[in-house]
């Protein structure tokens, strides 16, 4: 595989009226073309913001740590996102190199504005043809996602949609440039499950034909075990686990990686009831130090998960967890 993103020590804080927050400490991943990551954990982990981190689409008020590193793998060459300045130069990320779609398409289409225009209006900014080939162009790849008389669509507004085919119309919206990668923030948490298949049915075919990588966040294993190569279990801004997605899901090495398996419904067994992990999430203004589930996790040995913030180690081939139950030779203690 080719590679085509490198993120490296991701380090984000935010200004807010109670100081500096940290919203992602040092994460690190790549994605391949033709390879899809799944990014796990529940709400507030920093999995949205991290997304966006890669578009430089958060906030005024964000501040990047000087280590962080985030270097896109273009035909022309390498893009070190960091560096750019200004609108213009980020255009290459914003809508050029990499799309997103968000959970709530009706979040992200002007409600006054046709789903056709505004289609056309991005083709515009981000490629050279004239408007009847933008027109053409939004048309075909509405067809391309599913919709049913495309071209009528074309010329519809967003609450003249249903939920699933909103849906399909941003996937459309975001697959006209061409993205090299494509991220996908919770795409199919506001759709129901027959949608929901169908739209990760046609997000597998997408990366078959356009070989584009593609980041899929959720909170939902389920969908990641369905959609993924490999995953990454973020809490408090922090990767806690990485590796292949079978790997992961059958052999999980982390608490915390362990209690969102445990905390699925199992249909073989109804009545047993579900394991939810105890306590809440801290609040960024509260992070613990050392490890910083230490709060939430039933297998802390002692003073060293409260101290030291435990580094990954190899759990099998390609495969790392961050926890202090692991010896540097990624051997259970």
């Amino acid at each position: 595989m080719t590679r085509l993103i490198d993120v490296e020590n991701l380090t984000l804080q935010f200004d807010t009226d109670e100081g500096r927050i940290t919203a992602v400490d040092n994460v690190s991943f790549h994605v391949e073309a033709g390879e899809v990551m799944g990014l796990v954990g529940e709400s507030g982990s920093g999995k949205s913001v991290t997304a966006k981190a890669l578009m430089r689409l958060n906030a005024s008020n964000a501040h990047y740590s000087p280590q962080t590193r985030v270097t896109l793998h273009l035909q022309d060459g390498p893009v070190e996102v960091m560096d750019l300045k200004g609108a213009k130069e980020l255009k290459v990320v914003r809508g050029g190199a990499i799309s997103m779609i968000f959970q709530e398409p009706m979040a992200s289409f002007a409600p006054a504005i046709t789903i056709g225009d505004q289609m056309v209006e991005q083709l515009l900014i981000h490629t050279d043809m004239n408007k009847a080939q933008c027109k053409e162009l939004s048309i075909e790849m509405l067809d391309r996602v599913g919709i049913s008389d495309a071209a009528q669509r074309f010329g519809q507004y967003a609450f003249e949609l249903s939920g699933g085919m909103r849906q399909r119309a941003m996937i459309a919206m975001a697959l006209s440039t061409k993205p090299k990668l494509l991220i996908a923030d919770e795409p199919t948490t506001a759709l129901d499950v027959t949608i929901q298949a169908q739209v990760i049915d046609l997000m597998k075919d997408l990366v078959a034909e356009f070989q584009m990588g593609i980041i899929f966040i959720t909170h939902d294993l389920g969908v990641i075990a369905q959609t993924a190569d490999k995953v990454a279990v973020m809490y408090l801004g922090r990767l806690v686990e990485q590796g292949p997605v079978r790997d992961v899901i059958r052999n999980p090495a982390h608490p915390y990686t362990r209690g969102l398996i445990n905390a699925l419904p199992d249909l073989e067994d109804l009545d047993k009831p579900l394991e939810p992990i105890p306590g809440d999430i801290p609040s960024p203004l509260e992070r613990p130090s050392g490890c910083v589930f230490n709060t939430r996790c039933a297998a802390r040995i002692g003073a060293i998960c409260e101290r030291e913030v435990p580094q990954f180690t190899r759990v099998s081939k390609g495969h790392l967890a961050a926890c202090h139950l692991y010896d540097q030779k990624g051997e259970g203690k």
